[in-house]
Formats: C-alpha cells, structure tokens, sequence
C-alpha cells in the first residue's frame, strides 16, 4: 500500500511536490509547474500545499546496507 510522504531527499521547500510525485509516479517538475499555476489562479495551491505539508510525515529513511 502506497503512502504520501514528504520526501526531504528531493525538496525544495517542503518536500511536498516531491512527495506527490513520487507517490503518483509523475515527473517532479509537472507537479511544480501545477502548485505554481494553482497558486497564481486563485491561491488554492498555497492553502493546499500547506494542508499536506502539516499532515503528511517525513519519508523514512532507509537504514544502510551493511557490507562485508
């Protein structure tokens, strides 16, 4: 089952287009260029992209891989 993260490794503010878009598996940019477009038409980019960043957790970090 997939769950929405913020994805650190790859943010930019938050983390949260990142996020998204490794969860819809679309290209990081297109998700950006949306926020951006939404932001600019109307401010429902802005209230949404907040409401993700507050309710979404931090992506896990995986644990390294021990080599011997």
């Amino acid at each position: 089952m997939k769950k929405l993260y913020l994805d650190t490794a790859n943010k930019k503010i938050a983390g949260v287009c990142a996020g998204l878009a490794e969860y819809l598996e679309m290209d990081v940019t297109v998700i950006r260029i949306i926020f951006l477009i939404t932001l600019l038409w109307g401010g429902l980019g802005f209230w949404s992209y907040v409401f993700v960043w507050a309710l979404a957790p931090a992506k896990p970090i995986d644990p390294p891989v021990e080599q011997q």
